[in-house]
């Protein structure tokens, strides 16, 4: 059945007779994740299909960030196509550094890729990234620990209840801790969360004049609080946990609650890699009472093409591919639809097979959830949830995540972590010109 569409797609792309011909090959910088690690299972398919050859180059989140960034910045051209999300691209794109993916076939049909998505990954009305899935967060949990708990989630939480239930459900004698929270050091690790955790307390990085915001109370409560909830209810050692630490932890049944990515919940309710796969419910992201901002972000992990890549046509024709509706009719075949990328296109969630997985729905009312424009209870000068869209950020965010990393390890106080992350970022700010 796969042939079928291989072949459907290679006359929508108009593939050209010699490329089966002559050897060719691309390379792609991408992140450690599992749906990008499945994906790489499928690439043979579409070898077959154009006789390009797929060289991988797969790392860990911070240390993908911290290459790909590298490269297009000294134009050292290691990739032909490279994962960001919607942090870079728009930026890297109004830099002139990135390929514009217009003139996708018909067939692609760019209007399906969700609002959120295609906007998030646009400059200018021009799309340079496209997204492989989707995502924002929200609460997954045990059902079986949540009834033993004496308590019913709520489908839209506060933290005051998240903590009361982690508290419940933590049993140190069978090494279940109630919570497992990112506090790896990182802007988008453990900064992202703890960035939405400060929007959920009325928290912002920056006022309307661009001045930080670290030495308002809303940050110290929010410290504060996740500080005090891990302390209690978390893992040992969680400030140098990320998504996939967490992950794993879930799965192996030692997290009553993890509040993370909405493309784990194909991972957490998988039984072939998930022990606790059929005791899983999920929530919204929390709010603190009083405040009207929930802990959820936007986040697109999405192909892109660097300018003056030597491929630009074959990277172009994988991107199409790896993100076409196609690709989810293949993955749905051979893995069910549960494992399909998730939060990336319309036709998706309207379709009846797709709308029967448990967390579908929730996955997508997390999505609209988010608004960029408006992250914060209190108004803002930037774009952005779990980031802050100038240039300048992820320098700033991942100074001051390693600060509050240290807070999660014990080595210095909330109160010291938050005045380093002030004058770090006021310093940074004004050499800035803001």
């Amino acid at each position: 059945m796969y042939l079928k569409h291989a072949l459907r797609a290679a006359t929508a792309l108009t593939f050209v007779a010699t490329a089966a011909a002559h050897a060719q090959s691309i390379t792609i910088a991408t992140v450690n994740n599992g749906d990008m690690i499945r994906m790489q299972g499928y690439t043979d398919k579409f070898t077959e299909a154009t006789g390009i050859e797929v060289e991988w180059v797969t790392l860990e989140e911070n240390v993908l960030r911290q290459r790909v960034t590298t490269d297009i910045t000294t134009k050292g051209g290691q990739f032909d196509i490279m994962t960001i999300g919607m942090y870079e691209t728009p930026i890297w794109g109004a830099n002139g550094w990135l390929v514009p993916l217009d003139g996708m076939s018909a067939e692609y049909d760019v209007d399906d890729i969700l609002p959120a998505m295609r906007n998030g990954l646009s400059n200018d009305g021009t799309l340079y990234a496209a997204p492989f899935y989707g995502e924002s967060s929200m609460v997954m949990y045990r059902t079986d620990l949540m009834e033993q708990a004496g308590l019913e989630m709520p489908d839209a939480p506060t933290w005051q209840f998240i903590r009361e239930a982690a508290a419940a459900m933590t049993d140190r004698d069978n090494d279940i801790n109630g919570i497992c929270l990112r506090g790896k050091a990182g802007w988008g690790e453990g900064g992202a969360f703890i960035t939405v955790t400060g929007n959920s307390f009325g928290a912002r990085w920056f006022d309307e004049d661009w001045k930080p915001q670290f030495d308002q109370p809303e940050w110290k409560e929010a410290l504060t609080f996740f500080v005090d909830m891990m302390n209690e209810s978390g893992p040992a050692g969680y400030a140098t946990n990320g998504f996939n630490e967490n992950l794993s932890l879930f799965q192996q049944g030692k997290c009553g609650m993890w509040i993370d990515a909405t493309v784990a919940a194909s991972f957490v309710t998988n039984p072939d890699d998930s022990t606790v796969a059929d005791q899983v419910g999920f929530a919204l992201a929390p709010n603190s009472e009083g405040v009207d901002k929930r802990a959820n972000w936007l986040w697109a992990w999405a192909l892109a093409v660097p300018a003056g890549t030597q491929q630009e046509e074959a990277a172009k024709q994988f991107i199409e591919w790896a993100t076409s509706k196609e690709y989810i009719e293949l993955v749905a075949e051979n893995e069910g639809w549960a494992n399909v990328p998730p939060g990336a296109r319309t036709s998706l969630y309207e379709n009846p097979e797709y709308q029967k997985v448990p967390f579908a729905q929730k996955t997508l009312d997390s999505i609209l959830a988010a608004d960029p424009d408006n992250c914060c209870a209190q108004p803002t000068p930037y774009v952005g949830i779990q980031f802050v869209a100038i240039p300048e950020f992820a320098g700033i965010a991942t100074q001051v995540s390693q600060e509050f990393s240290a807070v999660y390890a014990g080595q210095q106080t909330v109160d010291e972590a938050l005045a380093k992350a002030q004058a770090f970022t006021a310093e940074e700010m004004e050499a800035a010109g803001y």
